[in-house]
């Protein structure tokens, strides 16, 4: 079943890059922006996650605090917060079931073939916990800026 806007979130707790558990009914309250990425230190990923830490000052004026989610282990999360000074956590969900519930796993053709993998992808959740806006396939350039325009815009 795919998540859609209106929808109450899908609730969940994973392990953190910050150390224990983050779950996303403990931030109700606030808006969160949780966005799917691949892989941590690629090229891609890399962008993302820096546009993401640049821009917490903006998502603080929407009340709105982000995190990361991908299979990476929460060792190489860790590695990748220190390497790029990220300011939000990365979570762990290495049996994707997060990823599924969120529709960020699926079918994916790269140089013509196919696979499965995370599909790069972002959900703002509102303070009650209901998704306020899905960005499905994410292209990296400009994302964050997009993502900044909808919380202004979804006050």
């Amino acid at each position: 079943m795919a998540i859609r806007e209106g929808d109450q979130a899908p609730a969940f707790t994973l392990p953190s890059s910050e150390g224990g558990e983050w779950s996303l009914e403990a931030q109700r309250g606030r808006k969160v922006v949780v966005y799917f990425y691949p892989k941590d230190s690629t090229p891609g990923c890399t962008t993302e996650a820096q546009d993401f830490r640049d821009a917490r000052a903006m998502l603080e004026k929407h009340n709105a605090l982000v995190v990361g989610i991908s299979k990476d282990s929460i060792a190489s999360h860790q590695k990748f917060c220190a390497a790029q000074s990220l300011n939000f956590p990365l979570l762990s969900d290495p049996e994707g079931k997060v990823l599924e519930a969120y529709g960020a796993w699926g079918e994916k053709k790269m140089y013509g073939k196919t696979s499965m993998g995370v599909i790069r992808s972002t959900v703002v959740v509102d303070e009650e916990g209901k998704i306020q806006k899905i960005f499905p396939k994410v292209r990296v350039q400009g994302h964050v800026a997009a993502v900044l325009q909808a919380l202004a815009s979804l006050g």
